[in-house]
């Protein structure tokens, strides 16, 4: 029989409230059901953890209790399937409730909905035993996005003050327990405090009962919703017609389907704006990737190479004073930015300077693309905006590029397939970037003026620019430079570049955030003052309050590049941007002359004075910010009938959802690179340490490739316990802003410590340890006349017995008095170390002459490792109070300039003597690895005596 209602009768009916009282209650069962069936049948298993166990640890973990063991996985997952349809139906009645005409935000929260229900099944259902990297995916995924959902179902809240409540209070106490939880995780994994992992599970559990709690406060708003079941074609025989009144009936007909779905959010528009930063990933991809290109010419020159003018590639925006030229450029600015793609098309020439002239090339269009692309369009101010925040942001994802590859690029010159490039994906992607954001631009060569009247100096505007270009480029183009300036070696007591980069990162977000919406604040002279006081303290401390006034100097600078550059674009381009690149390269090369005083013309004059260029930098920028006061207000976002402009809006949006995204692929990378600090020696049954030194030439092969993976390959074949590296300081823009010891660390279970730090003026010295590093002191040496002599002083704990590790470089040749002052020093140092000691150094002497006799004997209290071998002149391996069993040189092949030297030592045992004994008398966890003997592999064999030595 055909039903009455012409859309059907109701037959049942469900109140809204038990879909979030079902999701509450099974998925408690899921959780509570698995710790008890697990603490009644495996309480001593779960509560073990990789360094203590009952009765240290007395309370499982969250991960412990539902992981791996039968029967409570089982029961875990079985509940937490059954939790899976409730939670598709709060997501989806969450999104009825909040849905609004031209609205963005609740179509953007059900997807994270979505998605953090299914990566819970993702992270359920493949255990860490299963695929360790995809369990961690899916569970970095569903916390990551728990932060967007909170703030979204916030946001969206209806106007009920009980519910609103229990949110905040709920959120609060969420967000609130992440910071004790990861103090306790990090004195359970890094200083391995007993009992810490118990307390640091109480408030893992404390964040899953808060998380379910407020989802369950849905119930409240889910209370005035009735969900109706409906027979359209009579199956069901008329039962229950009478079930639900006419007046619901009339309610539900009253409802209109196309309000489902607003119209405010598009993917075409998103995938616009993620072209659009692409293409400013790619223009600091090219930018940053010049120096290092630069760099490699004088390193191997030992001095200037000629091929420094490649520096000025960036000034090709004074072409543009050039009125035909500037039409050609603004016609044509496609084929402007698809030239510039010589910088990431770079990695095919197989010689330095070729890949050097290219990237030069490259940098040259953009520098002139995007100069004219902001003076194009000026005239619209929202999508002048629009432009000004995918060149910024393409700064963040650069950044973050750079934290997930350790400190390199992946579309860089220097990368290529065998150390870790993306050359060819990274090309790819750049060319269809440029070829969907560049289809118009707001001016098709003709100079349309901006709205308003132009007032300021186009000459301090462009002084403006330099300031800002230079401070996004030396200490926001990789997110642990700033963090190294502050480093001052162990204990920690300051950030680390892993996790603590993300910070950098998201301050770096939220000032460009700051700059979009507030630009009247970011131009004006109290935030000039906050910035100016961050750089002083960034410039004069250390550890955390050093690293605060970085931040707030990030802040800053990003919130400054919006109006700065939108002023910048209203002058003439040449004048403006042509003269800050300038500029910019100036301040690029004394921040170099800083440190390479000694190689330079004039270099004295700037020796060690990084305040000097700090100085200089935010001086520039106060010319930029004069400049801006006689501008009178004004706003990107443009008014449309008195009201904001909702195109506008709109297209600010889609830049603010690829910064949000960027923010969280931050914070997960900081997650999945957090080090195990779980680090074992090669050989501890002997208790044998083997050391090393090596020059690593600021980690250039001979042939320009980035060389960290063919570093990590022979460290980790030597099998050295302790290494340590120089020439290793490459936080500057002629170096990259990078650091090398951050991969070989990670890669190789290593600790590390960077040494001087790069506002130290050194050329670097690191120290990499299998061994904990209790305590270590940085050292300048006197350097009266040449340059800074760099040490590291570090104890270990090697088997439990404390031995001290000295990591030195010495002056040059040229400078005879530096070289005896640091040895005079140095000594004394050693000397008075009432621990063993060894010494892995560069000590620029020939064995039993000058300076040797000071670092050898009774000066110093220490021993030449192989006394007998006099073909030395840099390197040095010296020790007192350790046994030495053996000692040999490798070959270098084309990585650097300079061999390897390694020794291997037994703690606890007297030094022994000079009798060199054959290999068949070492025990094999004493001897050196078999394959560097005859040839080797890969350029790397035993030389000068074309095998280990040996002593008894």
């Amino acid at each position: 029989m055909a039903p009455k209602f012409k859309d059907g009768d109701v037959v049942g009916t469900l109140n809204g409230k038990w879909i979030s009282y079902a999701h509450t209650l099974v998925a408690y069962c899921a959780f509570l059901g698995a710790l008890i069936v697990g603490v009644s049948l495996h309480y001593h298993k779960i509560v073990q953890n990789e360094f203590y166990g009952y009765p240290e640890e007395w309370f499982p973990s969250v991960s412990s209790t539902i992981g791996d063991r039968y029967p409570e996985r089982s029961v875990f997952m079985v509940f937490i399937a059954i939790t899976s349809g409730p939670r598709f139906a709060l997501v989806a009645l969450w999104y009825i409730l909040t849905r609004r005409p031209n609205s963005t935000l609740p179509k953007f929260v059900a997807g994270v909905g979505v998605f953090r229900t299914l990566t819970c099944g993702g992270w359920t259902y493949v255990t860490s035993t299963d695929d360790h990297d995809w369990h961690d995916i899916f569970m970095i995924s569903y916390l990551v996005a728990t932060l967007p959902w909170t703030l979204g179902v916030l946001a969206l809240s209806p106007r009920n003050p009980t519910a609103v409540k229990y949110r905040k209070i709920f959120a609060g106490a969420f967000f609130g327990t992440l910071v004790p939880l990861i103090y306790f995780f990090i004195q359970h994994k890094v200083h391995h405090v007993a009992g810490a992992y118990t307390i640091y599970s109480f408030f893992e559990w404390s964040l899953v009962l808060l998380d379910v709690a407020f989802d369950a406060v849905t119930a409240i708003e889910f209370a005035n919703f009735e969900i109706v079941v409906k027979d359209l074609r009579g199956i069901t025989r008329g039962a229950g017609k009478n079930a639900v009144a006419d007046a619901v009936l009339e309610k539900e007909k009253e409802k209109e389907v196309g309000q489902v779905f607003a119209k405010g959010f598009t993917w075409s528009g998103l995938l616009d704006a993620v072209a659009d930063v692409y293409n400013g990933f790619a223009f600091w991809s090219m930018l940053t990737a010049l120096g290092l290109c630069v760099w490699y010419f004088p390193l191997w020159h030992m001095g200037i190479s000629g091929y420094e003018v490649m520096v000025m590639s960036t000034v090709s925006p004074f072409l543009l004073s050039i009125k035909s030229l500037r039409f050609l450029v603004v016609r044509n600015i496609r084929i402007v930015h698809l030239m510039s793609l010589s910088g990431l098309l770079s990695f095919l020439a197989k010689s330095p300077e070729n890949r050097l002239f290219s990237a030069g090339f490259g940098v040259w269009m953009a520098c002139l693309a995007w100069s004219a692309t902001f003076y194009a369009e000026r005239s619209q101010p929202h999508r002048l905006e629009a432009r000004i925040s995918a060149f910024s942001i393409g700064l963040v994802a650069s950044s973050i590029a750079k934290f997930a590859f350790w400190t390199n690029n992946p579309v860089w010159p220097i990368m290529h397939a065998p150390n870790g490039g993306w050359n060819k994906l990274g090309l790819a992607l750049a060319t269809l970037a440029i070829l969907r954001s560049t289809r118009s631009t707001a001016s098709s060569g003709a100079d349309i003026p901006a709205p308003g009247p132009t007032k300021g100096s186009a000459a301090l505007t462009g002084l403006g620019l330099a300031g800002l270009f230079f401070a996004m480029h030396s200490l926001l183009s990789d997110s642990s430079t700033m963090i190294l300036w502050v480093w001052e070696g162990y204990p920690v007591r300051g950030p680390l570049a892993v996790p603590h980069g993300a910070w950098t990162l998201i301050a770096m977000g939220l000032g460009l955030v700051t700059g979009l919406f507030s630009p009247t604040f970011a131009r004006s002279w109290a935030f000039y003052g906050v910035g100016s006081i961050g750089a002083a303290v960034l410039t004069t401390s250390s550890h955390w309050f050093g690293y605060y006034g970085g931040l707030a100097l990030t802040i800053y600078v990003m919130a400054l590049a919006p109006p700065l550059i939108a002023h910048g674009a209203r002058h003439s381009p040449a004048k403006t941007f042509g003269l800050g690149f300038l500029i910019y390269n100036i301040l690029v090369l004394a921040h170099v002359w800083v440190v390479a005083y000694a190689f330079v013309p004039g270099g004295p004059l700037m020796r060690e004075h990084t305040d000097w260029v700090m100085t200089a930098m935010m001086l520039c920028i106060g010319c930029g910010v004069f400049s801006m006061t006689g501008q009178p207000k004004s706003t990107t976002i443009q008014k449309y009938k008195g009201k904001p402009n909702p195109a506008a809006s709109k297209l600010r949006s889609y830049y603010l959802y690829v910064l949000f995204g960027l923010e969280l692929l931050a914070v997960a990378i900081a997650y999945l690179r957090f080090p195990s600090y779980n680090y074992t020696p090669y050989h501890p049954e002997e208790k044998s340490v083997t050391a090393g030194i090596w020059t690593i030439h600021f980690s250039l092969d001979n042939d320009m490739w980035s060389s960290e993976h063919r570093m990590r390959d022979v460290i980790q074949e030597l099998e050295l316990d302790v290494v340590g590296l120089l020439e290793s300081d490459l936080q500057r823009i002629i170096m990259g802003n990078r650091d090398t010891t951050q991969f070989l660390a990670e890669d190789l279970g290593m600790y590390v410590d960077f040494g001087p730090g790069p506002n130290k003026h050194t050329w670097g010295s690191a120290l990499l340890s299998k061994f904990p590093i209790v305590n270590s002191t940085h050292h300048l040496l006197p350097s009266p006349v040449g340059e800074l002599a760099p040490a590291i002083h570090a104890t270990l704990d090697m088997y439990g017995k404390m031995v001290d590790v000295f990591v030195f470089h010495s002056g040059q040749e040229e400078d005879p008095e530096d070289r005896r002052l640091q040895s005079e020093y140095l000594a004394k140092l050693m000397k008075e170390t009432p621990r063993p000691a060894i010494l892995l150094s560069y000590l620029v002497t020939k064995p039993g002459e000058g300076n040797y006799n000071t670092y050898v004997g009774e000066k110093s209290g220490m021993r030449d490792v192989d006394p007998s071998d006099w073909d030395r002149w840099c390197e040095y391996i010296l020790y007192k109070g350790l046994r030495r069993t053996g000692y040999a040189r490798v070959s270098r092949s084309t990585i650097t300039d300079t061999e390897i030297q390694a020794a291997k030592f037994v703690v606890g045992q007297p030094e022994g003597g000079n009798d060199l004994i054959g290999e068949d008398q070492v025990p094999p966890g004493l001897r050196f690895p078999a394959l560097f003997r005859g040839q080797g592999v890969r350029g790397h064999a035993y030389h000068v005596f074309n095998e280990p030595r040996y002593f008894a």
